[in-house]
């Protein structure tokens, strides 16, 4: 009986080391972890399940929130609980009483499952910011100068505390960019905040936690403001200087108190703050930053700093009347590169080379530098056959009014110390090779300059190998140049305009969601496309745009669908149709914009296929191609939302484009539409343009299209989001790969082989001036195939956020193997194969309380050792197999 009891008792030990539960784990508020400063009424709470078995579905949840965690492990005094809901839902909104404001709240889950048990997660926090308007205390300040003035402003405040601290939050937000000290010390890590918005429509604030920052006593608030795109000094093309909103920066801050006996107190900015200048002669978020060592203040930010000769604040009006808290991501420096070599050309005169092009700033640090040495420190992609670097690749849309401001130039003037160091706080650029030059002669070394990488530091959800040790570096390098273009929002490039360009953004939103958790970056650049709508429903082709810029040019539905597509796309990878629900008048008023201007269903209103290698594409079918897609998202998103009448009418409004646009452009003698380029043959596949009759006809005549440039790339942008898909997804996906693979011009592989370590603008090299940048986004979205056309990784839209997955692999020839994982919001996600001998060996791990479909060739042999599948079938040229959670490997013969 004893040995009967220990053996039960090792068993139960044993399935729980295996993982016989259903844990929640990874809790997330509002998409992040233990947020500081949430301001949403009603907040989102996902979970997921950890599991090693196969099978776990959770068959119900409840969500338990107190302000105090021992009351919540108790069970006591809840603010509110879900109750026992029956349900798989593991994204769940607040549904309580009114949250209160500057609160802290815990929260866990209890999960139910299949297998008759209940876990209870970990518990989380998260904490209430301003609820209200009226919580906001003070008043905006500046100092007298105006907008033109160059040197950067501080501000400072002194208080005396007589009791002991409990806990201390600062809310700050300013028209430029801020940073925030405490005492002497720079508060968090965060870089360039607030993040950039349309000044004169919403504003960010950021909450802090100061409390470790003080002290009982004296304590000092210290402000740095930059200018930020608030006041942009800088002229170049595209008129930020002329922006309506521009003025002198200024900020609000409130520093909330609470104290051991639960007291509070509020300090806020208003007259009694003092200002002076400060060592930041001049700043610029485009082109670069001033720093005079020499006019350094020291302790300025410090108790018993004497301010008697600083000036008093000034009263100044708000940028805008909406304060919304900053809940994403923030950027910050990442990577710290050490330089690979160092080129000393006189003196004067050495040039730096890191191992990468990144975004980002420099830290230069020295020691005894004859006082009033001006250095110049110079950032550039490539450099010239001289060694000197070369800036006539990205330099071409600045327009200065004269010298005193140089592109991507930080300027550094010594005092003379023994150590003194310096990097830019209100500026970033893009890089590879940095040229310094100093004015009297002065030797530096490999440990006098660091290469800072910066962007909005997202987690990374996914991850590429394969066989291919190039194809590996193009996932390396798109990923590089996806992150090298985020900064709050999505850019183009991080040196020549730092653009937000609508069209470069929808076309890779995927090649950033399957690598990165990029929810909160779109969900704050969508409310900036709210922000820009004019009133009868156009959008700009650059968001945030400067108002002066962006509504005549590139505007049309092949470049601003990002309006509709980035948030159909969130919905698909995380299954949250709350940004489409705020966004469905915005989408519903650009369609009907567009169905005004263009009553037959025909549109030629756009950019078109931008930098193609050689094939010139219809501009109306590109163009009418996105405006059929905008009109399908908004139908299915009415469906979805409940809205029958718009949801009927919208999808007639689609059929009638989809009829029309294949009467004019589609020949059904020959099954080629227009003159039959790549982009006019594969767009049409992949948006799901083509009928179903004539489908593989029009793949066929795409197949034979790629053959003519033995499978070359012939394409532009948007060409470049459909060839590689529409292959694949329409059994020429070795043809997909090999073209994908390719090392020779045009590819991507051609970048690689040249050195590239990020993803260019053009494909040929060394493009004279215009469209050269060597750190662009465009034509990411190989990195996004990559998951879909090799790795078979696909959201189902009908059971979106990977609730079911759809496993679609192709096991290339080229390959000898291919690994791909996305952790999705059920978990994560492993499509792995690998060839042996004559049998390819495929790998699947579905996440706990998710599902998947399996798609293998009708054809072929599969063998596996495992009974924890919901059946297999038949579809068309498909073997499908009806997959549980858990982890699964297939043998599959090959030919």
């Amino acid at each position: 009986m004893i040995q009967q009891k220990r053996t039960i008792f090792f068993l139960f030990l044993l399935l729980n080391l295996v993982g016989y539960s259903q844990t929640p784990v990874n809790l997330n508020c509002e998409h992040l972890v233990n947020p500081l400063g949430i301001d949403v009424p009603q907040p989102r709470f996902s979970w997921q399940l950890k599991s090693n078995i196969h099978d776990v579905l959770q068959t119900a949840y409840q969500i338990e929130i107190a302000t105090d965690s021992i009351a919540l492990v108790k069970e006591k005094e809840l603010v509110w609980t879900s109750g026992k809901v029956a349900s798989e839902a593991m994204l769940v909104s607040y549904n309580g009483a009114d949250l209160q404001s500057f609160t802290t709240y815990f929260w866990r889950v209890k999960s139910w499952s299949n297998k008759n048990k209940m876990e209870v997660s970990k518990i989380n926090r998260f904490e209430t910011a301003m609820l209200q308007s009226s919580d906001w205390k003070g008043s905006w300040i500046s100092d007298s100068h105006d907008k033109h003035y160059k040197p950067a402003p501080y501000f400072r405040k002194e208080i005396t505390t007589a009791k002991t601290i409990k806990k201390a939050r600062v809310y700050v937000t300013a028209g430029g960019l801020y940073e925030f000290y405490v005492n002497g010390k720079k508060v968090g890590n965060r870089m360039l905040d607030p993040m950039f918005t349309r000044y004169d429509r919403r504003n960010l604030y950021a909450s802090l936690d100061i409390t470790a920052y003080l002290q009982k006593g004296k304590n000092a608030f210290g402000m740095l403001l930059g200018n930020g795109w608030y006041n942009h000094q800088s002229t170049a093309v595209w008129n930020f200087d002329k922006t309506n909103w521009r003025n002198r920066p200024r900020c609000l801050v409130n520093i909330r108190i609470t104290y051991l006996d639960n007291t509070t107190e509020t300090i806020v900015t208003d007259e009694t703050w003092k200002t002076a200048d400060s060592p930041v002669i001049f700043n610029s978020i485009y082109t670069g930053e001033h720093y005079d060592a020499r006019k350094e203040i020291k302790d300025w930010n410090k108790p018993d700093f004497d301010d008697h000769n600083w000036n008093k604040a000034i009263l100044v009006k708000a940028p805008s009347s909406k304060l919304v808290s900053q809940q994403l991501y923030p950027i910050r420096v990442v990577a710290k590169l050490n330089p690979i070599k160092i080129n000393r050309i006189n003196d004067t005169l050495s040039v730096f080379t890191f191992p990468r092009n990144i975004a980002g700033t420099v830290e230069f640090s020295i020691k005894k530098a004859p006082p009033g040495t001006v250095f110049r420190i110079k950032h550039a992609e490539r450099l010239y056959k001289n060694g000197m670097v070369d800036l006539s690749n990205i330099d071409l849309h600045y327009r200065p009014t004269d010298n005193s401001d140089p592109f991507q130039t930080d300027i550094f003037i010594a005092k003379g110390n023994d150590n003194e160091s310096f990097s830019p706080k209100f500026n970033y650029k893009g890089f590879q090779f940095v040229e310094v030059t100093s004015s009297k002669p002065f030797k530096l070394d490999d440990d006098n300059l660091l290469a800072l990488e910066m962007h909005s530091d997202v987690p990374a959800v996914g991850k590429v190998k394969t066989s291919n040790i190039v194809f590996n570096k193009i996932w390396e390098a798109t990923n590089s140049s996806y992150l090298a273009n985020l900064f709050g929002y999505p850019t183009d490039c991080p040196q020549r305009e730092k653009n937000g360009w609508t069209g470069d953004a929808h076309t890779n939103v995927e090649t950033g969601l399957y690598n990165f958790d990029g929810i909160t970056i779109y969900e704050k650049w969508l409310a900036d496309h709210q922000d820009e709508q004019q009133s009868d429903g156009g959008i700009s082709n650059i968001i945030p745009n400067p108002g002066a810029f962006g509504y005549e040019f590139a505007t049309g539905p092949d470049w601003t669908s990002s309006i509709a597509i980035i948030p159909w796309k969130i919905y698909e990878f995380y299954g949250d149709a709350s940004l489409l629900s705020k966004m469905y008048p915005n989408i519903k008023q650009y369609v009907d914009l567009i169905d005004k201007r263009y009553p037959t269903g025909i549109t030629d209103w756009g950019l078109g296929d931008w930098v193609p290698v050689k094939s010139t594409s219809s501009k109306p079918l590109t163009s009418t191609m996105y405006y059929y897609t905008d009109v399908m998202i908004l139908a299915k998103t009415a469906k979805l939302l409940g809205k029958t009448s718009d949801a009927d009418h919208y999808f007639k409004l689609a059929e009638k484009i989809k009829n029309i646009f294949n009467e004019q452009f589609l020949n059904k003698t020959t099954y080629l539409y227009c003159s039959g380029t790549q982009t006019e043959l594969s767009g049409p596949l992949y948006w799901g343009l083509v009928p179903d009759e004539f489908k593989q006809k029009v793949a066929d005549n795409l197949y034979k299209k790629v053959q003519e440039t033995n499978f070359h790339l012939d394409v532009g942008l948007l060409g470049t989001k459909a060839i590689l898909n529409a292959l694949s997804e329409n059994g020429y996906a070795d043809a997909a790969y090999k073209m994908a693979s390719q090392e020779d011009f045009p590819s991507w592989g051609y970048w690689i082989k040249n050195g590239a370590t990020t993803l260019y603008e053009n494909w040929p090299l060394n493009v004279e001036k215009n469209d050269a940048s060597m750190n662009h986004i465009m034509f990411g979205e190989i990195g996004a195939w990559m998951y879909k056309g090799i790795g078979g990784i696909f959201p189902d839209e009908n059971v979106p956020g990977f609730k079911h997955i759809i496993l679609k692999p192709n096991f290339v020839k080229r390959l000898a193997y291919f690994e791909s994982e996305h952790t999705s919001p059920y978990g994560k996600i492993v499509s792995n194969w690998k060839r042996e001998k004559k049998s390819i060996i495929y790998k699947v791990t579905v996440p706990p309380n998710a599902t998947a479909t399996l798609y293998l060739e009708k054809n072929s042999t599969v063998s596996y050792n495992f009974d924890a599948i919901n059946g297999t079938s038949e579809e068309g040229l498909y073997k499908v197999v009806q997959l549980k959670s858990g982890t699964y490997s297939f043998n599959i013969a090959s030919e």
